[in-house]
């Protein structure tokens, strides 16, 4: 009988180690990562802040891994669609996404989401965090957000802001400052931040909150009027621009716009406890440090874990204010 159980028990043993290793010979192993071409999809437009660093990264990533690392950018819903097409994407450790904060903190606050951040996605690393530019169109007659606040009152609803879509830094911006300013205006979203930038150069709507690499050109060639900062402090890199909270006599006003990298759930540990190494080196190489505090914006890096507990945190801090804001999905 014993026999019997011992043969039975080495029969067990051996079907488990060849599953074992079937496994094994199905998922790559971390110190063998990778060995083919990984794809990172861009949750917005080619030529935007998310783009650029993604490119960035992925030029960084491919001399590392002596391996091609692909843009795909897939824009649309502030950063929602290239989530959920990445979300649903195989968990095999070739295929990655650059989040918003808005398609990863506020949207579910606002809307019924096609993912779940919590359970869909695995957090790698975060990229960078930037403040916005809070810029008018030169037909605006003013040239300080103080001045903006009052000639708002004054004619309530006749100014617009544009965004990229709702829950992006760009609407939470807007939507802060008419709450913290008591002031009116409307929104107007848009497919693309390209478009947004072409029709605020236009006149087709006259106030935008939105990243300094973008906005920076235009207003130096007189195109737009930078009145401040959504940062609580002056950048370094910007010493000239004053904070929308202290230009504006609107104490505590600030809004970044953050970026991280995330895999589908279910990816291997050991290959995102990589990845993520190797995405701090390679924010931390002085030519990609040195770009992203010219956008007046913050290096990233960090653990998975540090990641999931600040997307949390950031998270809980728009939850809070959608609510008591009254903030709407347009």
């Amino acid at each position: 009988m014993f026999d019997k159980l011992f043969r039975n028990l080495c029969a067990l043993t051996a079907l488990a180690l060849a599953a074992g290793a079937a496994s094994a010979q199905a998922r790559p192993a971390a110190t063998a990562f990778p060995t083919k071409p990984v794809k990172i999809i861009v949750a917005a437009a080619a030529g935007s802040s998310p783009d650029a660093i993604g490119r960035r990264l992925a030029t960084g990533l491919g001399a590392a891994w002596n391996q091609p690392v692909l843009i795909e950018n897939v824009a649309g819903l502030g950063g929602i669609t290239g989530t959920d097409r990445a979300a649903k994407q195989p968990p095999d450790g070739y295929t990655f996404v650059v989040s918003t904060i808005g398609a990863m903190s506020v949207s579910g606050s606002l809307m019924q989401m096609p993912y779940d951040p919590d359970k869909d996605l695995a957090p790698v690393s975060l990229l960078m965090s930037m403040p916005n530019l809070l810029v008018v169109h030169p037909s605006v007659p003013v040239t300080s957000v103080k001045e903006l606040v009052a000639y708002v009152k004054q004619n309530p609803g006749k100014l617009r802001y544009g965004h990229p879509g709702t829950g992006t830094s760009n609407h939470l911006s807007g939507e802060l400052l008419q709450m913290m300013a008591g002031i009116k205006m409307q929104g107007v979203p848009y497919k693309s931040s390209a478009q947004m930038m072409t029709d605020l150069l236009a006149g087709h709507y006259e106030v935008l909150f939105h990243n300094s690499s973008v906005v920076l050109p235009h207003a130096d060639a007189g195109k737009a009027k930078v009145l401040g900062i959504t940062a609580l402090e002056r950048s370094p890199a910007l010493p000239q621009v004053p904070t929308v909270a202290d230009a504006g006599g609107i104490p505590g006003f600030a809004v970044s716009a953050w970026w991280g990298l995330y895999a589908p759930a279910g990816t291997p540990p050991d290959i995102i406890a990589k990845v993520s190494a190797d995405v701090a080196a390679v924010l931390a190489q002085p030519e990609n440090k040195s770009w992203v505090e010219k956008q007046a914006g913050t290096v990233g890096g960090g653990t998975p874990a540090q990641l999931g507990a600040f997307r949390a945190a950031e998270t809980k801090k728009w939850r809070e204010l959608i609510k008591s804001a009254n903030i709407k999905a347009e």
